[in-house]
């Protein structure tokens, strides 16, 4: 057991296994980059639908992919109508910013609190307190089948507390350790979120600083599949977790969190890789399958009907195209009846 800024740390050989593995990806990468070239542009902008969406849905919105990729294909400020489209429009432009700048950005508190202010910057119910830190409780609940709540997590009090676990967490992320950066942010990320230094928005905070500290890191390959969506696939055990480590507070053991984090990586790893060799047996297909591929992948939840109508083909060869695509396990199929639908992988 290891002690790594105020938590105990066993490093299993799970974790060793799962480090070793997204290293050797990350290893692998300029390579890929090399190879597929502008293609990676097409995944990347998958990726920031899916992330956005997720993201702002684990807060509670209700914009499923293909409206979020609407909302952000036509983004008109001045027309943010409720509080789900202004969450996304200022989640996509943090987003954005990060992909954009990371190198720049230095990770410090006055650079998080301008991160924070950008990221709700359209949402007018946190215009009260965006950019600062929180000066009310803030505990996480949740609310139970009956109606009432349940805590989900405690957090660090407003005030004087909060700044003063900001500023030794800022501190210590910025001193070199002899620990391996996958485990730096992954520790990042749970203390931030645990600390919950501002009164709202910091579960989507916190897996933009993810993102943030991991392309700083030397893992650019994040940028093209999402990490909010692994963790919306999880939600559960992301605070099951969390919460399991939680209370043991202070000197909590963090190995279940960390081999959570890392493990989310590696599905995230293997997602992205399978994207990419099934781009490759996408070259066996001919013209139109690809554009109904193409379209699939931009519009998730795509159904029969309206790609024939989008592209103007018929519908029984759409519906046969669509067919050989699953069985390749390039298109994965849900529903049944009127309610089938397609999804990328």
């Amino acid at each position: 057991m290891s002690a790594v800024h105020t938590f105990r740390l066993d490093l299993t050989w799970d974790l060793l296994q799962a480090i070793s593995r997204v290293d050797r990806f990350a290893g692998e990468w300029a390579g890929i980059e090399r190879r597929e070239g502008r293609s990676l542009k097409h995944l990347k902008s998958i990726a920031t639908v899916q992330s956005v969406g997720a993201s702002t849905r684990i807060e509670g919105s209700r914009l499923a992919d293909p409206e979020v990729d609407a909302l952000l294909a036509h983004l008109d400020i001045t027309k943010l109508e409720d509080r789900d489209q202004q969450e996304v429009a200022g989640y996509f432009e943090a987003l954005d910013t990060i992909g954009e700048a990371f190198a720049e950005i230095r990770v410090g508190e006055s650079e998080l609190k301008h991160l924070h202010k950008l990221t709700l910057q359209y949402s007018s119910k946190d215009a009260w307190h965006r950019g600062g830190y929180k000066q009310q409780p803030n505990a996480v609940e949740a609310t139970t089948a009956d109606g009432s709540r349940t805590l989900v997590f405690a957090t660090t009090p407003p005030g004087m507390e909060t700044e003063d676990a900001m500023r030794v967490l800022v501190a210590w992320y910025g001193r070199p350790e002899q620990v391996h950066p996958l485990v730096r942010v992954a520790l990042f990320c749970y203390e931030f979120v645990t600390i919950h230094p501002f009164q709202d928005g910091n579960g989507r905070m916190s897996r933009l600083l993810a993102t943030l500290l991991l392309l700083q890191e030397g893992y650019p390959w994040v940028q093209y599949v999402s990490f909010e969506h692994e963790i919306e696939r999880r939600k559960t055990e992301y605070y099951r977790v969390l919460r399991q480590c939680q209370m043991q507070r202070p000197g909590e053991e963090m190995t279940p969190w960390v081999h959570f984090f890392l493990d989310c990586l590696v599905v995230m790893m293997e997602k992205l890789r399978a994207k990419l060799e099934v781009k490759g047996s996408a070259t066996a297909l001919n013209d139109r399958q690809r554009n109904i591929l193409r379209y699939v992948q931009a519009h998730a939840g795509a159904q029969a009907g309206g790609i024939a109508t989008a592209l103007s083909l018929s519908l029984p060869t759409v519906k046969k195209d669509l067919e050989v695509m699953a069985k390749q396990g390039m298109l994965e199929r849900k529903g049944s009846g009127r309610g089938t639908h397609y999804t990328a992988h």
